[in-house]
């Protein structure tokens, strides 16, 4: 237990001090831009911060090599997207909006969670209300909108190759993580009242 507890604070430091630096680099581009979209990032990462450290202990873990894997790789591939000055393929007007509003759909999803807010496959507390009424994973779905948004706007082979390999880890990840709440009765009657994973209506 002393060893699981050691663990568990190392990797909340760990992953506090990253996306603290991250929050840090994203205030800095807001300020200089104003972008409303800056804001909404900082926001949503700040609040990776604030929950992670506050996390709820975990009644169970994946540990294993593949989510690692998976979690990093849908974790890595966002910050190395670039962005790219080529002619629109829409207008900024329609990729802001797709944005915001995925945006808003993540920060939602993580006041939601709260507590029990995660970043490998685990059950630290079953949540169903909020936007979870609609789908089991809104915050994935609010980053998958952003990221699409964002290739619309940068369309460059690189950025599509990353949004490829990320969403698609992100994805992976969220059938993992309900291998692992599936064990909890509460999310099995959880599963059988909401059928949809990301996309109500596709997924």
């Amino acid at each position: 237990m002393l060893r699981e507890g050691l663990r568990d604070l190392a990797a909340r430091v760990a992953v506090g001090a990253l996306f603290a630096l991250m929050s840090a680099n994203l205030l800095g581009d807001f300020i200089s831009t104003g972008h409303i979209t800056g804001l909404l990032l900082l926001v949503s990462e700040a609040l990776v911060v604030v929950f992670t450290i506050m996390r709820r202990p975990a009644a169970l873990v994946d540990r294993s090599a593949t989510a690692g894997v998976v979690t990093m790789m849908s974790l890595a591939g966002p910050p190395l997207l670039r962005v790219a000055h080529l002619p629109a393929v829409v207008p900024d007007i329609v990729t802001a909006c797709l944005l915001s509003g995925g945006l808003i759909v993540v920060i939602t999803g993580k006041l939601t969670l709260g507590r029990s807010f995660g970043l490998v496959p685990a059950n630290r507390g079953i949540v169903v209300g909020g936007p979870y009424t609609f789908v089991r994973h809104p915050i994935y779905t609010g980053y998958l909108f952003t990221h699409v948004a964002f290739l619309i706007a940068n369309p460059t082979p690189l950025n599509a190759i990353i949004v490829g390999l990320a969403d698609g880890a992100l994805i992976i990840r969220a059938l993992m993580e309900e291998r692992v709440l599936v064990r909890d009765v509460v999310y099995q009657a959880y599963c059988r009242r909401v059928g949809w994973h990301l996309v109500p209506g596709v997924f």
